[in-house]
């Protein structure tokens, strides 16, 4: 019995959205580019240099931004083509609007030159060298400016699925690393005190499923809070009266957007690394605010002034929940820390985007 066959279907033509301002602005600058190249081309730096890029610029504008709106219109059904036969389509439908150009500025030349100060004469030896020759310019601009944007798209991806791959591979190293810690604490509890491990447990579940419920890249910040208020109090099992945590976190908008388990990492760097030093334990302090269009969120807990912040996983923990602010929210969002006083401090930014209902 012969194996069946899997049907792949092919890649589809990709086009930008040529209604789109940034594209549109690219189309103008290429335009002017091809202008600039064809008049040093034909003059050089002279006299006449000036008045043909003006004419040249004219031209193409008028060609390029006619494309744009015709490949604008044009645009759900070339997406629905195959890559050669959707190519070959958008390069066709630039020539026509060239030829359409092409013939107006042959007709208007010849109807008015005393308004504008030009014949057919200025424009070439014919007719058909004229047309000829702007099709030739127009397919080689038209060609270089869809190659450029398919270039250009496929960066675009590549690097947004790289992002996407660190991100995911980041938040898996962190979640195990949580996982394992929090069943310290229950193995801690098991012995001395089960029904408050039976009690961490149901946390612990109950935590794990609000943060694996989905592969969404980011969750509500409200979602975020429970996450860390849980792991709050699987940890108060543990050290009991030696944590204090005050949450001050009012003025922060409860729909922002963020990754998952982000504000969890520092809870736990803050009791690893400030209470548990501590024979009497100590006070973590959450605090945020909105700062325009960002957000801050900052976690403080006391240092042992004879024992600074132990080595190793701190800095891990810390650089990774860095690294996918710095991936999610494209440069924007941030994570800074550091010693004040007696209190270490770290404190998230990130730009406030908004769940959608």
């Amino acid at each position: 019995m012969a194996a069946p066959r899997l049907s792949v279907e092919p890649p589809r033509f990709y086009l930008p959205d040529f209604c789109a301002a940034g594209n549109v602005l690219a189309v103008v600058l290429i335009a002017e580019l091809v202008a600039m190249l064809l008049a040093l081309a034909r003059y050089g730096i002279a006299e006449s240099f000036w008045v043909d890029l003006a004419r040249t610029s004219l031209f193409l504008l008028w060609a390029g931004l006619g494309s744009a709106a015709v490949l604008c219109a044009a645009r759900p059904w070339l997406t629905r083509q195959d890559v050669q036969r959707g190519s070959l389509l958008a390069l066709g439908l630039t020539l026509a609007v060239t030829a359409v150009v092409t013939e107006g500025a042959w007709w208007l030349a010849g109807t008015s030159s005393r308004i504008l100060g030009l014949g057919t004469e200025d424009l070439g030896p014919g007719h058909l060298s004229f047309l000829l020759r702007n099709l030739l310019v127009g397919s080689i601009a038209g060609g270089l400016a869809l190659r450029y944007f398919y270039v250009s798209q496929q960066w675009k991806r590549n690097v947004e699925a790289e992002a996407a791959a660190r991100v995911r591979a980041l938040q898996a190293r962190i979640r195990p690393h949580f996982l394992f810690n929090s069943m310290n604490v229950i193995a801690s509890l098991t012995r001395s005190d089960p029904p408050r491990a039976e009690e961490a447990v149901t946390d612990l579940a109950e935590l794990f499923r609000v943060a694996l419920r989905e592969s969404r890249e980011r969750i509500r910040l409200e979602e975020e809070i429970d996450i860390a208020r849980t792991y709050e109090r699987i940890e108060r099992l543990r050290l009991g009266e030696r944590l204090k945590v005050e949450w001050s976190l009012e003025d922060v908008p409860a729909d922002a957007l963020i990754p998952a388990l982000i504000l969890q990492p520092l809870i736990e760097n803050a009791v690893y690394h400030g209470i548990e030093p501590l024979a009497g334990g100590g006070t973590i302090a959450v605090r945020g605010r909105r700062d325009g269009r960002f957000v801050e969120i900052s976690v403080e807990n006391p240092v042992d002034g004879q024992r600074r912040m132990r080595e190793g996983g701190s800095r891990i923990g810390l650089d990774n929940v860095r690294q996918r602010l710095e991936l999610v929210f494209a440069g924007e969002g941030s994570l800074t820390w550091g010693e004040t006083g007696d209190r270490f401090v770290a404190t998230l930014r990130f730009p406030a985007e908004m769940a959608v209902s």
